[in-house]
């Protein structure tokens, strides 16, 4: 790399710099060592030193890109530079070709050059020790090697290691990130679902209503005005109802975590009465029957369960014949919602009329089914007797409805 020619070259000269500022021995493997080598002369040119400076310099210039290279070029000029004597800016080269090595070489080299320096620190100490018959050279030499040698190995050990660590930790945080990710698009996806069911069931009871009523006064020719009017005052109250609560759960959209707001404008169980009479209002015989001390339930269940009953009673009122029978019972730790409606007259109903049946989306015992499962309770829908059940069954402790009492 560019960068490391550079420092290469900067190297260069300073270990010429300190070459001619005279930081260097001339005396070839020391004193006492001179006879294993008699081809060379007690004390060598310091031109002769320029080399091993040379290929240690060439080291650093290949260190990210040859850390291995840079090993090898490093070893043998500093190898050199201890036969010719040696000099202090080839010794610190060589101690960044270690470095290099270690830091950008394979994993287990750097573990393999401190044990190698380690070693020969040990035998270079004793040898010396041995030929001068002085136990202080082998712990100065010793000590002056193993620090030379091992202080970069473990320096860049221990960078490599935070390196790793920090990698580990990069890569965690974006598994992190994608799986957050994933959460929000699940979570996107489960609030578009429960919009779904929320504009469902608030729009198709009072929709469905003003359809059979509308129909019923345009099919029937002998109705009084009084009774017209009457229909069309319930028309128009299930338009405006529907619409108010349109604009309702637009609003609690459109709010920002105001807690005091949703709770206010939620639906409740105990407003099953509104229920019922909006229902009688649309021709339905709505016989409604309340067991149990009424009590104030957590909101996720409160809502499932206005909202399946609002769901039975569109459904009665679309498939059903003219009455359903609505019982709401408060157990201890559940709330049981029974709505039984004849079927069988419906077409009939529907002939007298002049109209066929009204089309379904099919997703209303879809959505009345998981409503009760996201709370932990029961829900059963099909025929019994001669005519059609709904039956749900909701715990009304707090521990099992979903954390934080989730509006569902």
């Amino acid at each position: 790399m560019r960068r490391d020619a550079l420092w290469a070259v900067i190297a260069l000269v300073m270990g010429l710099i300190l070459l001619a500022a005279g930081a260097y021995n001339r005396q070839p493997l020391s004193v006492g060592l001179a006879e294993l080598v008699p081809f060379l002369p007690p004390t060598v040119p310091v031109q002769l030193l320029v080399g091993p400076l040379l290929l240690t310099c060439l080291g650093v210039a290949v260190r990210r890109s040859h850390p291995v290279g840079a090993l090898t070029l490093g070893t043998t000029g500093f190898t050199l530079d201890m036969i010719f004597g040696y000099s202090l800016g080839t010794i610190m080269v060589f101690t960044d070709n270690l470095y290099a090595a270690t830091l950008y070489g394979p994993a287990r080299l750097g573990r393999w050059l401190f044990g190698v320096i380690s070693a020969l620190a040990v035998i270079l100490g004793a040898l010396l020790a041995l030929l001068s018959h002085d136990l202080r050279v082998f712990a100065v030499t010793a000590a002056q090697f193993g620090l030379i040698g091992t202080a970069p190995v473990v320096t860049a050990l221990i960078i490599r290691q935070f390196r790793t660590q920090a990698e580990l930790e990069r890569a965690r945080a974006e598994q992190v990130a994608r799986l957050a990710e994933l959460d929000r698009r699940e979570a996107v996806e489960a609030e578009r679902a429960r919009m779904a069911r929320e504009l469902h069931d608030m729009i198709a009871n009072h929709f469905s209503a003003i359809a059979i009523q509308s129909t019923a006064v345009l099919s029937r020719k002998d109705l009084d005005m009084a009774t017209v009017r009457g229909i069309l005052e319930s028309v128009r109250e299930n338009s405006v109802q529907g619409m108010a609560e349109m604009r309702s759960m637009i609003g609690l959209l459109r709010q920002s975590g105001d807690g005091e707001k949703a709770e206010a404008i939620r639906r409740r169980v105990a407003e099953v009465d509104e229920l019922a009479t909006r229902a009688r209002e649309a021709g339905l015989d709505v016989r409604l029957r309340v067991e149990g001390e009424p009590r104030e339930l957590p909101a996720a269940v409160d809502l499932a369960g206005y909202r399946i009953i609002q769901e039975s009673l569109t459904n009665a009122l679309k498939h059903g014949e003219e009455k359903v029978d609505l019982v709401v019972e408060y157990g201890a730790g559940t709330i049981i919602l029974v709505a039984d409606n004849p079927v069988g007259s419906a077409r009939r109903a529907s002939r007298r009329y002049g109209s066929p049946d009204l089309p379904s989306a099919g997703a209303g015992i879809v959505g009345m089914r998981e409503r009760a499962s996201l709370v932990g309770g029961s829900f059963e829908a099909g025929p019994y007797e001669e005519g059609w059940r709904v039956h749900a069954e909701l715990p009304t402790k707090e521990s099992s409805v979903l954390p934080g009492g989730r509006v569902l």
